[in-house]
């Protein structure tokens, strides 16, 4: 698979220095753990479930979570665990999938399920561990190493960060230790550690509205930064830490003005604006930068029409690709400060290595975009849906 790979060649030409990389299940963690990208989650009830699979790799996916924990009723377990079982089956004969993960409530769930897929099992990447904390997410991860070793295949975890313990601040140094040592653990299982930023407000009954980003929510927003902290870093401790849900997809009434600026999306590329806005996207457009900003890495979606402009944003710019470039050629002349070949900003080599590396990889996984084409280009191709009503 690979990203944009449901672009015409003619497309992907015309908007790529250097195209998106194929990768599959095999490849490395650090390189899948990036091209993640925006994991779509969906119930483990949907009876069309294998047929929405399909259809959301063919239009971008690359990654989804099926769900049998918070997203749907506890009266509903055993039934979506029985129609996942079926699904997986179906699934068997489909050319093309994304990575799969499926999201438990208990431990016990892991190796169960394991037994009962069957053959199909083999299409699963691994399981998404909800509410962890080192006491809690133990267990998890040695049912994922026992189902690995009995079913000799390699399977991941993503612990989901969401607990009470965590946001609360007389407990959250400890959490993050326990957190830090359990994941370490099993590092070579850990995937990608992702932000349930959903619980975090629910704590204080907060919901952020859909022209504000996580970053404007403070309880959150200080959160977000320990766990990078201690959890994110560049010096070869770190793992990546996905990007929070964007929970809205239908037109609101406003209170603020729209945060897309016009003049990049000039003349026909208005149209795309109107259309980004009508759908409250700007303030996704501006979290997914947000994210970034803050060590963040690919972004959890409830709604398909997130997906691309959550993908269209990872796409390394033309001049970001050259200041990586030029950054790492200068690593072994002993550092120094280059002037980007943009001459717009100082480059300087030794305190923007990591950087450089971590922009190198999403280049492998995302492409380069050309260097006349930007986030508005980018967009307008990976976004038709906006205008198609699209629902999941």
């Amino acid at each position: 698979m690979r990203h944009f790979g449901h672009f015409t060649p003619e497309v992907r030409n015309a908007l790529f220095h250097r195209q998106p990389a194929e990768f599959d299940v095999g490849s490395t963690a650090a390189t899948l753990a990036v091209a993640l990208g925006a994991t779509l989650y969906s119930p483990a009830t949907r009876p069309s479930l294998a047929r929405d699979i399909v259809k959301q790799a063919g239009q971008g996916v690359v990654s989804m979570v099926l769900c049998l924990e918070d997203s749907i009723a506890d009266g509903e377990v055993a039934g979506a665990e029985e129609n996942l079982v079926r699904q997986f089956a179906e699934l068997a004969a489909a050319p093309r999938l994304p990575l799969l993960f499926i999201r438990v409530r208990h431990p016990g769930q892991i190796t169960d399920l394991m037994r009962r897929l069957g053959p199909a099992r083999r299409l699963l990447s691994g399981f998404v561990l909800p509410k962890f904390t080192e006491d809690r997410g133990l267990p998890f991860l040695e049912a994922l190493a026992e189902a690995e070793t009995a079913h000799e295949q390699r399977l991941f975890a993503m612990p989901v960060l969401e607990s009470p313990e965590l946001l609360h601040l007389e407990t959250r140094t400890e959490t993050l230790a326990g957190i830090s040592r359990a994941v370490t653990k099993y590092r070579d299982r850990v995937l990608a550690l992702r932000l349930g930023v959903t619980d975090f407000c629910s704590a204080y009954g907060l919901r952020r509205a859909p022209d504000m980003t996580a970053y404007d929510v403070q309880l959150v927003a200080s959160v977000i930064a320990d766990v990078v902290n201690v959890l994110g870093r560049a010096d070869g401790s770190g793992f990546t830490v996905t990007g929070p849900v964007w929970e809205y997809f239908r037109q609101h009434q406003r209170m603020f003005k729209p945060q897309l600026r016009r003049s990049p999306f000039a003349g026909p590329a208005e149209a795309l604006r109107s259309a980004l806005i009508e759908h409250d996207m700007d303030g996704l457009l501006r979290e997914i930068e947000l994210d970034r900003a803050n060590g963040l890495q690919g972004k959890t979606c409830i709604h398909p029409s997130h997906v691309a402009p959550v993908h269209a944003l990872s796409v390394v710019s033309h001049e970001e690709f050259g200041d990586a470039q030029d950054i790492l050629r200068s690593v072994d002349g002993g550092g120094g400060v280059l002037r980007s070949a943009y001459t717009n900003k100082m480059n300087e080599v030794k305190p923007h290595r990591a950087w450089a590396e971590r922009t190198l990889l999403r280049a492998e996984v995302f492409g380069v975009a050309r260097e006349d084409v930007g986030f508005v280009e980018l967009l307008g191709a990976s976004v038709p849906t906006l205008r198609e009503g699209v629902t999941f």
